[in-house]
Parts: C-alpha cells; sequence; structure tokens
C-alpha cells in the first residue's frame, strides 16, 4: 500500500519531470471547442482554485467554463459528470473525499468510485486546529488544550463543515486518541470560525486557509496542523504528529476526473493540460493567495492514492461508530 510520503515523494519526481516541459509522445494536440469544469460546491475555495487554473488550460478546449453544481454535500455535481459524454468535455473538480469517503458514510451513494477516471491532484493543504477566547490565552498547545477540555468535558467542542467529513472524524480520532470526550458541532461552510472568535464554541478544525488571517493577527491561536510536515504558511505551528499523533496526519487534496469510459488518449490529453497549468506564475501566485500548495502526481499514483486513503478512511469511519446516512 502507497504511503501518503511515499506519496509526497513521488510529486516531488512528478513535478520535477514536469518541468522539463515534455509532452509524452501519443497525446494529440486537438483541442476541444468548449470544456465545462463542474465542482459541487458554492463558490469558494474550490471554485477559486479551479477557475484559477482553467484560465490557464489555453491548448486544452477553445473556452472553458466552471460550474458550481452545489447539493447533496457536492454529489450532486459528481452525478452529473458520471452521467455525461466521455469525451473530456465534461471534468469533475472535486476534494478526494468524493471517492474515498463518501461511499463509506453515505447509505445510498449514485455513482461509485468506478465510474470515474482519476486524471491529475492539483493542490493539498492541511488541516488546521485552533481554539478561541472560550479557552484560556496561556494554553498554545495542543497538550496543554487537551488536559483543558478533560477539566472541562462541557466546554470540550470543535466546529467542523459538517457531519462526516474528514474534518468531523479527524476530531472524533482525537478525541478518541488522547482520550477525552470531544463533542462535534457541525456547521456550514465557514461558519464554525465565527463562533470560535466569539467563543461559543472551544476549536474548530477546519483547511488552513479558513482561518489563516485570523491565526496571523492573533485572533485565534493554532495548537497544529495535520500535514506530514509544517505548513510554509504557518511554519511555527507543529504538525500532528510532531504533538505525538502520527496516526491523525492528513491532507486534504482535490483533484480532476472524467467519466469512466473517456479515452485514454484523451485523459492524457487532460492530464498534460493540468500540469502546464501548474507550472505558470499565474498559477503558482494565484494559489499562494489561496493558502494552498501545488500538489501534483502521476495518474498511477493518484490512483493508489485513492485506494490506499479508501482503506484508511474506511477503518477510521468504523472505529469512530459512526453510522452511514442518506
Amino acid at each position: 500500500m502507497m504511503t501518503r510520503r511515499d506519496l509526497l515523494t513521488a510529486s516531488a519526481a512528478s513535478v520535477a519531470f514536469s518541468a522539463t516541459g515534455v509532452v509524452p509522445r501519443g497525446i494529440a494536440q486537438s483541442r476541444l471547442k468548449a470544456a465545462h469544469v463542474l465542482t459541487g460546491f458554492t463558490p469558494g475555495l474550490p471554485d477559486a482554485v479551479a477557475r484559477l487554473i482553467a484560465g490557464q488550460m489555453k491548448d486544452y478546449a477553445d473556452s472553458i467554463v466552471v460550474e458550481t453544481r452545489p447539493g447533496a454535500s457536492g454529489r450532486v455535481a459528481a452525478e452529473a459528470v458520471k452521467g455525461s459524454a466521455a469525451d473530456g468535455s465534461v471534468i469533475l473538480f472535486a476534494p478526494l473525499g468524493f471517492m474515498m469517503l463518501f461511499p463509506h458514510v453515505y447509505k445510498t451513494l449514485r455513482y461509485e468510485p468506478q465510474d470515474f477516471t482519476p486524471v491529475s491532484t492539483a493542490a493539498s493543504f492541511p488541516t488546521l486546529l485552533t481554539v478561541g477566547r472560550k479557552v484560556p490565552g496561556q494554553i498554545t498547545t495542543l497538550a496543554d488544550f487537551i488536559t483543558w477540555c478533560r477539566a472541562n468535558p462541557k466546554d470540550a467542542t470543535y466546529g467542523t463543515a459538517g457531519v462526516g467529513s474528514t474534518l468531523h472524524f479527524i476530531g472524533a480520532m482525537l478525541g478518541r486518541a488522547a482520550r477525552f470526550e470531544f463533542l462535534h458541532v457541525p456547521y456550514q461552510g465557514a461558519a464554525a470560525i465565527q463562533d470560535v472568535l466569539k467563543g461559543e464554541i472551544a476549536s474548530a478544525i477546519m483547511p488552513l486557509g479558513s482561518s489563516l488571517g485570523l491565526v496571523r493577527s492573533g485572533e485565534l491561536r493554532a495548537l497544529a496542523t495535520t500535514g506530514p510536515r509544517r505548513s510554509s504558511f504557518l511554519p511555527d505551528v507543529p504538525t500532528i504528529a510532531e504533538t505525538g499523533y502520527p496516526t491523525l496526519e492528513d491532507l486534504s487534496w482535490f483533484g480532476y476526473f472524467v467519466p469512466a469510459k473517456t479515452p485514454a488518449d484523451i485523459v492524457k490529453r487532460l492530464n498534460s493540460a493540468i500540469q502546464e497549468a501548474l507550472r505558470t506564475d499565474e498559477v503558482k501566485s494565484g494559489m499562494a493567495k489561496l493558502s494552498v500548495e501545488i500538489d501534483a502526481i502521476s495518474m498511477d499514483s493518484f490512483a493508489q492514492l485513492i485506494a490506499s486513503e479508501s482503506e484508511r478512511w474506511k477503518a477510521i469511519v468504523r472505529a469512530t461508530g459512526f453510522t452511514p446516512t442518506d
């Protein structure tokens, strides 16, 4: 099984290869007249990243339209792409959770990961655990926070962007690993951050970019990130592994998918267009502003990542006792 550290190595190798600018032989160069990239959420980070990259994929199609198709936690967009023509004209841009987590948290899923071909990862970012005014100011480490939670069980709360998300399960597993009751409070989008600021809840487990500015301004305290290494955006904040909980290490990835029957030459051409876009200065600077890292791995490594992470999250969901929902 490929580990996340193996994939980081593969990612670095892929970027080094891509930097040569060599397009593999056999990739057709004809462009589509139009392509549509679907995201499963209202305008926000996924939409912004997808638009940024699409703007630099000029060799793939004459026009690329990014559409938000919110609904059912993103499943509406995935179902739409599954049922579209397998000609490279309709593309799904989504977090890997659509493929590796959703099969384990929903009773009814109108698609399977096998209905899609993974084309390319594009970006990754760690999760960030922050605390606010409800937690005494002298608490600045995860160890201190855990001790405080044990002493104040009624206040030991964490907010996330929803039930059944990776964020939800990271908090649940932290409570299990550190042996304290950690109450989950689900929100829509990044609303949990506001309640941490107001002191309504103790902490939030959210994507790094959701609260980066508030951490830098001192309004929130960052206790740990979940990446395999310290984030370049918060180099003074330790990783979850450094704090003693390596099993909670996790990255949120975004990637591209097309219907499973899409011809291999089209998949390769789309992959090449994405890789070239990720090398542009416009995308590099735009990603930095969005607080995400460019993270592109090979198609084979992408498929292995989904398979290995699916098994890992299956075990995590079962360990927490979560009951799948509709």
